[in-house]
């Protein structure tokens, strides 16, 4: 008699990896695992993920990212201290549900909880705080460059654009900091 075992996904992870495509223009997701073939496959099956290596090293796993990452950004989610490689050669390297201390110095986020909607909420505040992080400082630089060609056509004294660009300075600080204020759930799967 053969007993088999499998590791059991967690119940959301189909729908959250069927969300990434469309609402976060996710092209490939692929499981890149230092465990069994037969464990990998199985859990491919179960959460739609066709794309699978399995049985990789550590080293493996950082040839596979680089490649990845090589094509376009990548994040890499682990949980384990033989992922924390792989974590550093991806464009974001997420540790979840963290279990020992070199996971975390590795990774670019940390996610305690093992819940899938954490990983999601921490791409909607990275998405949040880029494009906050842009509107800051282009606006704020369109707006000195417009100060600038006013002064240099005499329109704007010194004293005026000294005042101007305090305000400006004032205004892309004032607009980030809109990162620290509530705002509406930050998940959507």
């Amino acid at each position: 008699m053969t007993f088999r075992f499998h590791d059991m996904p967690r119940t959301e992870s189909r729908t959250f990896i069927k969300h990434l495509g469309p609402r976060h223009a996710v092209n490939r997701v692929l499981i890149v695992s230092g465990d069994r073939d037969q464990e990998v496959r199985h859990l491919g099956k179960q959460v739609g993920i066709t794309e699978l290596y399995s049985a990789k090293s550590p080293e493996d796993k950082v040839d596979i990212v680089r490649k990845e990452a090589a094509q376009a950004p990548t994040l890499f989610l682990g949980d384990g201290i033989n992922d924390a490689p792989a974590m550093q050669a991806a464009t974001v390297g997420v540790a979840f549900g963290v279990q020992s201390d070199i996971t975390s110095e590795a990774a670019d986020a940390v996610i305690l909880e093992t819940s899938l909607d954490r990983v999601d909420e921490l791409i909607h505040i990275a998405r949040r705080m880029r494009r906050i992080a842009l509107q800051s400082a282009v606006g704020g630089m369109g707006l000195s460059i417009l100060g600038m060609i006013a002064a240099a056509f005499g329109y704007l004294p010194p004293i005026g654009g000294a005042i101007t660009q305090e305000i400006i300075d004032l205004a892309a600080v004032l607009n980030a900091v809109r990162v620290a204020l509530p705002t509406h759930s930050m998940t959507d799967f």
